[in-house]
């Protein structure tokens, strides 16, 4: 039996501008200790801008690229998004982090109202359309509800009162989670968890994180 194939959409490298490190890294160890192959994937643009992670200020230097802060997380194996054929993939994963609401999309400027990169747009739409799993974490639920909220998505960020009502008004159905725990749409074969949007410790985190990827990979096994 081949190896699923499952995309991991990165945004960047770090929590306050790009995707979220414990998050991305425990996604790709799930996926490899269970045997199946991370492609990991991210848009080239530059991001929103850079934040200083110890002080957490926005630095003044020159915004950095999407895709060349994503290869820090993938040890340097990543690909441009804009390059990825759908089919390629059994599934896809978007990790969360403020990345995914500054660089995938404008979700941290315009909440409801936002938008999303066209290349992000396409991979989800066309993953979705072709039946495929789709798996989001932390605040990565924003960027789905936003893509695919006209079909009323089952999706969560955990407990937040305001940050699920952004995601209704987007045209998803909130549903409340614990960390270790995930909500999965089965109808629409879309699965999310809180990680860090409630998660004070990596081992929380993982616990949802590892409970998607290993439903996602059941998913693809019985397709």
């Amino acid at each position: 039996m081949a190896r699923a194939k499952v995309g991991v959409l990165l945004s960047g490298c770090g929590v306050y501008d790009g995707a979220e490190i414990h998050e991305s890294v425990v996604t790709l160890l799930a996926l490899d200790r269970a045997g199946a192959e991370a492609i990991c994937m991210a848009p080239n643009v530059n991001q929103l801008h850079v934040v200083n992670h110890l002080s957490g200020d926005v630095s003044g230097e020159k915004a950095r690229n999407v895709l060349t802060e994503s290869a820090r997380i993938a040890r340097g194996k990543v690909r441009d998004l804009g390059t990825v054929n759908p089919s390629e993939l059994d599934a896809l994963i978007l990790p969360g982090g403020y990345g995914a609401a500054k660089n995938l999309s404008d979700y941290a400027i315009k909440g409801a109202d936002c938008t999303v990169h066209p290349d992000v747009a396409r991979l989800i739409k066309t993953m979705h359309a072709a039946g495929k799993p789709i798996g989001a974490l932390c605040i990565a639920p924003a960027v789905v509800a936003r893509v695919l909220g006209a079909e009323r998505p089952r999706l969560t960020i955990g407990n937040d009162a305001s940050t699920a009502a952004t995601l209704e008004a987007m045209g998803a159905r909130h549903q409340a989670c614990s960390v270790r725990d995930i909500v999965v749409d089965y109808e629409a074969r879309i699965l999310s968890t809180p990680a860090y949007m409630l998660a004070e410790a990596i081992g929380e985190a993982a616990s949802g994180i590892e409970k998607l990827v290993h439903e996602i990979l059941a998913m693809v096994a019985k397709e």
